[in-house]
């Protein structure tokens, strides 16, 4: 049984997915809420922890996210997430080692260094949001394709049962449109 004063309360979770993710103890620690610190020995107890190794065995059992549904994610995260942390980076005189392996960099391309200063490069937000409605044109595409597909091999579903070749555009499930 966990004590009360427990320092992985709310921790152990998180670190288990960021772990499968990252594939580093310290790294995944770190985001899970741990200090920068001690992520490495946090990292490493948390990791030999019956609960984490339960748990990661049934994670690692589940399918794996497609590698579309991930690329969405992150493109997602550029086009809509905080870019804080590099902020931060760009106007910070001295970081320590601990601050900067807790700034969350997702956003940064590039850093360069020279006797002026700092250059940090984020990502295009802009062209991150082009690449995201691209993905959901062509999920909407091949929506609509298999829609016609079962159509033409004369499979109607509830929701496509007035012809339409978009269900979502067509009321389902008892649902009646207001007139």
């Amino acid at each position: 049984m966990r004590s009360k004063n427990d320092p992985y309360k709310g921790k152990r979770i998180p670190f288990c997915r960021w772990y499968l993710a990252l594939g580093n103890p310290a790294e995944a620690a770190v985001r899970a809420g741990c200090p920068p610190d001690t992520a490495e020995q946090d990292g490493l107890e948390l990791l030999h922890s019956a609960y984490c190794r339960s748990y990661l065995r049934k994670l690692a059992a589940e399918p794996a996210l497609p590698l579309r549904s991930l690329v969405i994610a992150g493109l997602a995260r550029l086009a809509f997430g905080a870019a804080n942390d590099a902020a931060k980076l760009a106007f910070t005189e001295e970081i320590s080692d601990d601050a900067l392996r807790a700034l969350d960099l997702f956003h940064v391309v590039s850093i360069k260094h020279d006797r002026n200063g700092f250059e940090v490069k984020l990502a295009d937000r802009q062209r991150a949001m082009e690449k995201l409605l691209e993905c959901a044109a062509e999920a909407e595409s091949e929506q609509a394709a298999e829609s016609l597909l079962a159509a033409l091999q004369g499979e109607v579903n509830d929701c496509e049962a007035d012809g339409s070749l978009f269900p979502e555009a067509a009321p389902c499930d008892g649902v009646v449109e207001e007139s």
